[in-house]
């Protein structure tokens, strides 16, 4: 069974097809490209799969089960979480204050827990508290727990957008161009760190880049978009020499 799978997924808006008929099928643990010009409707896909826009047309599936048109809430409980082409920490919060807002939507306490300051609430604190610097170990960030976001150099802030995604305890990470604004040795770094939270934590990854070094480099398979439509997808490096492709994307 597919970790995720698309059929017919299309969104209109006032009359213009912003995408059209699309048609995924991702396996578990598979590194996947979606790419395109800009405007091609890539970021729209994503805001589908998230909750933030309801499809017009077709239907999504995570891990077999159907999650068209729910909340972004709901879907991200479900297991799908992303990060933003513009990052979008809480500059005024400290790096562990931002994981620990992606740990929120696994408390389980409630208000009256939380208001009367009962016991179940303060272990439950702590265990998050302590996931949260698990997190920040793992990518290297525990020494900056008590640093604020928006002080982090930008490739940190990247790693923190990531953790902090991950701490919803995700089974699809969608990642919106990633590699925005990073010279080519923070751009390496982003590439080990990809690979190994696929291997750390057995994650499916759903990626959008223009960057196509770094596609070449981790994608098994890719989707090319143009206009809201597919243009080609499969194996990496076939879909990218398809002559539409070149035509379309990569100018020549």
């Amino acid at each position: 069974m597919s970790m995720l799978k698309v059929e017919n997924l299309g969104i209109t808006f006032g009359g213009l097809h912003a995408v059209e008929n699309l048609n995924l099928e991702i396996e578990k643990n598979e590194l996947y490209g979606l790419i395109g010009p800009n405007g091609a409707g890539k970021t729209t896909v994503f805001n589908m799969l998230t909750g933030v826009y309801k499809p017009t047309t077709g239907k999504f599936w995570l891990d077999g089960e159907e999650l068209t048109g729910r909340s972004s809430i709901e879907i991200n409980r479900k297991g799908i979480a992303r990060t933003f082409q513009n990052i979008r920490l809480f500059g005024n919060m400290t790096v562990a204050e931002n994981v620990l807002v992606g740990l929120n939507n696994q408390m389980r306490y409630g208000l009256a827990s939380s208001f009367l300051r009962l016991p179940g609430f303060f272990k439950e604190e702590r265990d998050y508290s302590k996931r949260a610097d698990e997190l920040l170990a793992v990518f290297d960030l525990y020494d900056e727990r008590d640093t604020l976001a928006s002080n982090l150099p930008y490739g940190k802030q990247r790693k923190l957008e990531i953790a902090r995604a991950l701490a919803t305890s995700p089974r699809l990470l969608l990642l919106d161009e990633p590699a925005a604004g990073m010279n080519p040795n923070e751009t390496a770094e982003l590439m080990n760190t990809i690979r190994f939270v696929r291997e750390k934590f057995d994650m499916t990854i759903l990626l959008i880049e223009h960057d196509m070094r770094l596609v070449m480099g981790i994608c098994e398979r890719v989707t090319v978009l143009n206009f809201g439509t597919e243009l080609a997808s499969g194996e990496t490096s076939k879909a990218l020499n398809d002559p539409a492709v070149v035509k379309a994307y990569l100018g020549d």
